[in-house]
Formats: structure tokens, sequence, C-alpha cells
């Protein structure tokens, strides 16, 4: 544990130091070999999840009784909550409880028995109340099981200082021998050996990564708050279909596929249902947290709830066109009025937790480079920055997963005005974005844009401060009332389960100037930062050019 955790941990008071990591799996795991988690906190209950594998004996009962409690040692000795239930086939054997009656801002532990077995004891918290004085959690995304080793899902289950976890998305990925990062020779191929499709394909999925360790780790140590993206169902996603979805190779109707990837992840996931419903009658998946009068934090759907299809690549005027939506009319206005609501009920920090970038990644003024993201459905986005104007609301951060790489960004409605947007200063800015590295998804195989982050070193992006577009890792948000810092771990490899990981960068935003700048490592010892950026003058002019020729624009 580095000097500066140790210092936060110190002037934190008791509440997060008061939050042992738990000790090595108990006894008797046997059926339950996916582990335990807990999610979807709220300040008097959280979800508990496990799953029961069944017995492959052919004389094996079809439904399996088991029976849960929730204490508030990690021995089981102070048990305030308990009850019973049958899982099956229908549910793949996966159990979810919602454990109600309990205490805000408290931490819990919980295990399940069945079949004269108990599960490992796991570890949850419920959100607080009233005022809040720091909150710190992980943000992660884009793990695809057979590219690499779950590196950082370790060093986030190593971590005793956090009050949850969020992941937005990708948890798992769709592709069968072949695809994408499969071909890694890693021994992790993927199971089945096929593209997911029907619902035992995802549910064998789910299956075969959550029998990683580190992922197992990581969800007995912490509480998660998860959104999916585009790989729960198939690359490229939107409401309607899927770039990877084609019924004339025997996939299959897109409505059909959806639904069933909506079932397995509401199986397999921490998540509560909620009751809401999207385009389709699917369970949507957007819904807010409240942690005290610290941090509202909305979690969205930018993927499937109603978003319309991806516009082709650089054509603006579809992108551009005020009648195509990221979010539906329905998500959007329910984001807006959230916002309203936050700010009037005094609460310091308004964070969205989505999938895809949602700052201008646009090149020379008007040339976007990623149809997928907001660029590619900009009236969204001018809504959404037009309602935070309107309503002077502050202290807005947005946190992004899905491309696979580190990004710092001043959110601004035109950042390529000087008249409306101030690069040094921050002016015009309506808050901060700050996108996490993949767990092991990798970057620089999307070839069209490995000259970016030369580009916006040489100041073409103007609301751009950092980008790092090579390694894997996580995000840590330290939150208080003065201020929000995003801190960058990096892992230096996935290909190997002996690496080294270490503090990448951090920048923080304060408290009403809606700008982020970079900040300094709270201890003494030196931080560790990536390489000064070389000057791209030639390279940047040069790779705008080439695309330009290469799409015709």
């Amino acid at each position: 544990m580095s000097l500066s955790r140790r210092r936060f941990l110190q002037f934190t008071g008791a509440s997060l130091a008061a939050l042992p990591l738990l000790k090595a799996y108990g006894s008797g795991q046997e059926p339950f070999q996916h582990g335990v988690a807990s999610g979807d906190p709220l300040a008097d209950r959280v979800i508990l999840w496990t799953r029961i594998t069944p017995s492959p004996d052919p004389t094996f009962e079809s439904m399996l009784p088991y029976t849960w409690q929730i204490a508030m040692d990690p021995e089981m000795g102070m048990v305030v909550n308990s009850g019973s239930g049958i899982t099956g086939p229908n549910l793949d054997y996966t159990i979810k409880v919602d454990a109600s009656g309990l205490q805000p801002g408290t931490t819990y532990y919980y295990r399940f028995y069945s079949n004269g077995f108990d599960s490992p004891v796991g570890r949850a918290r419920t959100l607080p109340t009233g005022h809040v004085d720091r909150l710190r959690f992980a943000v992660t995304s884009c793990s695809n099981y057979p590219m690499g080793y779950f590196n950082a899902y370790r060093e986030i289950a190593q971590r005793a200082d956090l009050d949850v976890v969020l992941h937005l998305g990708d948890y798992i990925y769709e592709y069968g021998p072949g695809g994408y990062g499969t071909d890694t020779g890693l021994g992790r191929e993927p199971i089945p050996a096929k593209e997911m499709v029907d619902i035992q394909d995802y549910r064998q999925r789910y299956a075969q990564y959550r029998s990683d360790p580190d992922l197992q780790e990581v969800h007995r140590q912490h509480p998660f708050i998860c959104v999916w993206d585009d790989h729960e169902t198939t690359n490229n996603s939107w409401a309607g279909g899927a770039e990877n979805h084609n019924p004339q190779d025997g996939e299959g109707d897109w409505l059909v596929r959806r639904a069933v990837a909506n079932q397995a992840y509401f199986e397999w996931m921490p998540i509560r249902d909620n009751g809401l419903l999207d385009l389709f009658g699917d369970r949507a998946i957007y819904r807010s947290f409240r942690f005290g009068n610290l941090m509202d934090l909305m979690m969205l759907d930018t993927r499937i709830a109603a978003r319309a299809e991806q516009a082709n690549w650089f054509d603006q005027q579809t992108a551009d066109n005020p009648e195509r939506s990221i979010l539906g009319t329905q998500q959007e206005e329910w984001l807006h009025r959230g916002l309203t609501q936050s700010q009037a009920d005094g609460v310091r920090w308004r964070v969205l937790g989505q999938q895809v970038m949602m700052a201008q990644l646009t090149l020379a003024r008007d040339l976007s480079v990623n149809m997928d993201q907001w660029d590619g459905y900009t009236a969204s986005r001018t809504r959404l920055f037009d309602h935070i104007t309107n309503n002077n609301i502050d202290n807005f951060i947005v946190l992004t997963g899905d491309i696979h790489s580190s990004w710092a960004w001043d959110l601004a409605s035109n950042p390529f005005s000087i008249l409306k947007y101030g690069r040094l200063t921050g002016r015009g800015a309506l808050g901060g974005e700050f996108v996490t590295p993949g767990v092991t998804s990798s970057f620089l195989d999307k070839s069209h844009l490995t000259d970016v982050a030369a580009i916006a070193m040489d100041g073409l992006i103007p609301h751009l401060k950092w980008v790092e577009i090579t390694q894997r890792g996580y995000l840590l948000m330290d939150v208080s009332h003065s201020r929000t810092k995003a801190h960058w771990y990096h892992v230096d490899t996935v290909t190997s389960q002996n690496y080294n990981a270490g503090l990448a960068r951090i920048y923080k935003q304060k408290a009403g100037e809606n700008h982020i700048q970079r900040a300094w490592s709270e201890s003494s010892a030196p931080e560790v930062v990536s390489a000064p950026a070389p000057q791209y003058g030639a390279l940047a002019r040069n790779a705008i050019a080439a695309l330009r020729n290469r799409y015709n624009v």
C-alpha cells in the first residue's frame, strides 16, 4: 500500500479506516464455484448474489434450496437479516437477494448456504445519508477474458479504501475463437467456442468469466454498480440492431438476441430490477444513487435502451440530425430532471457513469472520428449541455469506459471557439470527463485512431488535457466537498500475472470551477507519470490529411 493511500486512511477517520479487507475464502465452497457478489447499494439495502453450480448427477433435483445471512462482522456472529429461497434452471441457478433493514453508511458481511456447504463470506456496504465528508470508488470497464489476465481487478480487490466499484460495461465479450482478442495464446479461449447468440451461450460466457479468481475476489471485497456496453450483447449495438449481428449468418432475430442477453445480464450481475422498461419492453438499467449530500451518481444506458443507429464515418449531417438520440426521450428527460433536482437539493457533485465518450473527439473542428460515441449524436449532447447551462448546474462530472484508454477532458459546448472556451483557464467549461482504461482490452488495434493522441498533444483538440492509449488499468475517484480527484492506475502487462502497477496521472476538478486541472500525488514520494508528450505538428497535419483522403472528406 502506497504512502499516499496510508495518509488518506489516516485523515478520513473511522468510516473507511474501519474497512479491513476480508481474509481468504472460508470453508466449503463446492457448489459456489462462481463466488459471491454484492451490488446496487442503497441506504437501507443491498443486492447479494451467488450461484449454486448444479450437480452433473442425472438423479439431481432441478430446484435447489438455499439460505442466506447478512451480519455486522466477518465471523457472521452478529446476524441482522436472513432468509431462504429456491433457485433453478429458469434462473441458471443464480440467486439474488435484496437484503433490507440495514443501516446507512455501514459495512456488512454475508454468505449463503446450500446442500451442506457455505459460500465464501462477502463484504457489502450501504450508501451513506446526511453529511458525507469523503468518498472513494474505483471505475473500470472492458474486461476481455481471452485477451489477458485480470490484473486490474486484482489491484482493485486489494484496496481497502473503496466505498464501491463502478463497472461501465463490456464486462464480457461475445466473440468466439478467432474474434477480437481471442488469439493471445494464454489458454483463456472463450467458452462456448462460438459467438454468443442464444441464452445458453451468454450464460456459459458469464460462468467462464466468473470462474476467474481475480474477478471473484474483487466482487467479494467490494459492492459493484454496473451498466452494460455493447459486448454484453454484441459489437456496436444500438436499440434496433448491431454491427456484429447478422441474421443472414444464422444469428437469428435481433430482438430475441438482445432479450436473452438482457436476461443473462440480470441473472449474473448484482443489479436491482427497478421495473423500468426500454423501447422494446426489456428491462432498462439507467438508475441513480445518492451518497448523502456529497454526490449523486446517475448511471446511463447510452447503448441499447433507445439509441438510434450509428451514422457512417464522417457523415456529420446524419450525426447532427436533431431527431436522433443516444439516450431516447424517456431517459433524456429522466436525466435532465435528476440533474435539476440534485442541484436544488444542494448535493455537491453530479456524476454520470456511462459507456461512450461524451467530449468532442473532433479533429480540426469539423472532423469527427468516431460516430459510435456522443459525436454521432450531437443533438443529444447539445440538449444536455444546454440544460446544464440554462439551469446553472455546476460540479458536473462524467465517467466513461468503452475506448480502452485513459483520457482527461474539459466538457464544453463549443471548445473550438476561443470566445466560448479558454483552453488554459477552463472558461466556458461545464465540467470534466474522466475515461478509464480497459482491464484487458487494447486500444491500439483501432489503427485509424492511433494518431489521435499525437494530434491532441499538438493543441488541435483544445479541451483534451491528457491521453494515454497503450496501458490497461483502472480509475480511482476521490471525492470531497472541495474537489474531485481522478487517479489513473496502470498495470504494465496483462499477458502475465507477474506485473507492476503504478499511478500514472492525477487530474482534479475544484468545486464551483467546472473545469479540470493537473494535480499531484498526496504523498511526499515522487509521482509516477507518463513521459512528456513530444510535439507532433507535422504528424498531426499528416494524420488529418490521411483521414480526409481515406474517407473523401
